[in-house]
């Protein structure tokens, strides 16, 4: 790995150990990234960053954290910064990358990290997204999850890689989408849009099952607003008449009772 510069974060000739400067890929993160930038400056060289802020840095931070989170080489020593988690990593970083004027770990490599080591239901919505915002491509999640044989929690990665999926468009839709997977259900599809008689797309879900016409929404806050509750009732009402049997479900149900949301889909799809 290479050495923290002067201007760039890099030193002079060392970036990734190979005499040449990592791929820059910009990006801009605002005070966090000037903070950040600060922080390694106090680091020896060979840092990284990687894991949560890595995932930030790339456009998939999914998991949030102010810490700056950053990898060195297993056995090494960095001192103890107030603002800094250290990973050790026994899988080096063979090229890193320069996000921001931060040299950083590979989308991929970030994206394998965190799906070993967060918790199931917070794993794939981060998976989702890195491939929804074009950071990362499913072929490169494989090769990057077949790096990480024998590691800790690289099964649950390798599962998860596999689930992942762009279309979804938020964190509980994700969510939701793992509860009814690890429930034993079929996975749903989401972002399903269901057209009028005429072929014009009317509505879209955020999962469902279409040869069963079986429609799951997560609702948040947003659902409380009195115009939003207007359109969803006729929303509601027009997907009823079509045959489409909903169920919608919200924060407490998604954390709270996960087992409710299965039972109640499972019962639509096996009557």
């Amino acid at each position: 790995m290479g050495g923290l510069g002067e201007a760039d974060g890099w030193g002079r000739g060392r970036a990734a150990g190979r005499g040449r400067r990592p791929r820059g890929v910009g990006g801009v993160v605002g005070e966090r990234g000037v903070r950040w930038q600060a922080l390694l400056h106090r680091l020896p060289e060979g840092v990284v960053v990687g894991f949560q802020s890595g995932a930030h840095l790339h456009g998939f931070g999914a998991v949030p954290s102010d810490d700056l989170h950053v990898i060195v080489p297993a056995g090494g020593r960095v001192p103890q910064v107030r603002g800094v988690v250290v990973h050790q990593a026994v899988l080096a970083v063979p090229e890193p990358v320069l996000v921001a004027g931060l040299p950083c770990a590979p989308a991929d490599r970030c994206a394998v990290d965190l799906a070993r080591t967060v918790a199931r239901l917070d794993a794939l919505p981060l998976l989702d997204l890195c491939l929804r915002v074009g950071a990362c491509r499913p072929e490169g999640l494989t090769a990057e999850v077949a790096r990480h044989a024998r590691l800790r929690g690289v099964d649950q990665a390798r599962q998860l890689v596999r689930l992942a999926d762009p279309r979804s468009e938020c964190r509980q839709e994700s969510q939701l989408r793992l509860v009814l997977i690890d429930g034993g259900l079929p996975a749903p599809e989401p972002q399903i849009w269901v057209s009028d008689d005429e072929g014009f797309r009317r509505y879209r879900l955020d999962l469902g099952y279409r040869r069963s016409r079986v429609g799951i929404e997560y609702d948040g806050l947003s659902h409380l607003d009195r115009d939003r509750l207007h359109h969803d009732r006729a929303r509601m009402n027009w997907l009823a008449a079509h045959g489409w049997r909903m169920r919608h479900f919200t924060a407490h149900d998604l954390y709270r009772h996960p087992s409710v949301i299965t039972t109640q889909i499972a019962h639509l799809l096996h009557p």
